[in-house]
């Protein structure tokens, strides 16, 4: 059922409300440069706030233009990265940045058609980009901004879809530059929502419940991946060091057959690459 204008008014008037009320003041929300902001959209990426502080200013710090991380050969990137999970989030992020000097002079685009074909870059990102950079009206369907949604007009809903949210967020959205200050309401709402209630993103068809890393196939590639940063290493000696570590933990060695399908899909993905009998991380 389509809310009335007044239920719509009344909403506002609470996301405001609340968002004046809850105000996070975030490193990443005390600027407008568009790769700053990128960057802080990749890395909340299913990552709490709380790990991404100190680790954006730290990037930044050290790679502090998108020139700069182009330039940047990867292994010193996929360090940095180490410890926020998902790698292939560096490795997208770096071939974003070279596909960004490359065709628009080192300047992040806020065109969504463009940066939507820019490596990695998805939906919620892109509107991220649009809004917190160039203030620019768009549809940002964020963790916490389902909370919001979904916790004021579908309590008593289970399975609710982004196709039911996306008209109330876009009737919502301011259409001036009051649009990053709304999101930043929603978000820090949605934040306070998933702490003091039963989290209401858990009742949207989008909703995944993570697996556990540690034992499972991610973490083992995560491991190979940060053995290979540190050196060059052969089939044999890869197998070798998770094996011991595994079995420090508890847990049954992977076969060499397994480490070594582990290895064709960080080569095929981009990681790393072989030099002979070698493995290491690619340039």
């Amino acid at each position: 059922m389509e809310p009335s204008d007044a239920r719509l008014e009344a909403f506002t008037k609470t996301v405001w409300e609340q968002g004046r009320e809850l105000y996070r003041d975030l490193p990443w929300r005390n600027t407008h440069d568009p790769y700053a902001i990128l960057l802080s959209e990749v890395m909340l990426q299913q990552t709490q706030v709380a790990r991404v502080l100190g680790r954006w200013e730290q990037w930044l710090e050290t790679f502090p233009t998108v020139a700069a991380l182009a330039a940047a050969p990867l292994p010193p990137v996929l360090e940095l990265w180490q410890g926020m999970g998902y790698n292939r989030r560096a490795l997208n992020l770096k071939r974003c940045a070279e596909e960004v000097v490359t065709s628009y002079g080192g300047i992040v685009p806020s065109d969504k058609k463009a940066l939507l074909g820019l490596p990695g870059i998805g939906p919620s990102t892109s509107a991220g980009v649009r809004i917190f950079a160039f203030e620019q009206p768009d549809m940002y369907l964020e963790t916490n901004v389902r909370a919001v949604f979904i916790h004021e007009f579908f309590d008593e809903q289970e399975a609710v879809s982004d196709k039911e949210l996306a008209p109330l967020v876009e009737a919502t959205c301011p259409d001036d530059a009051r649009v990053r200050n709304w999101y930043y309401a929603l978000l820090d709402y949605g934040a306070h929502l998933k702490k003091t209630t039963v989290n209401p993103t858990r009742r949207s068809k989008q909703y995944v419940r993570q697996s556990k890393f540690e034992g499972s196939h991610r973490q083992k590639r995560a491991y190979v991946l940060r053995r290979i940063i540190d050196e060059a290493l052969t089939d044999e000696q890869i197998a070798r060091d998770l094996a011991l570590s595994e079995r420090e933990t508890g847990r049954d060695a992977p076969t060499l057959g397994e480490v070594r399908a582990i290895l064709a899909e960080l080569e095929r993905e981009g990681f790393i690459a072989r030099q002979e009998d070698l493995w290491l991380c690619a340039e």
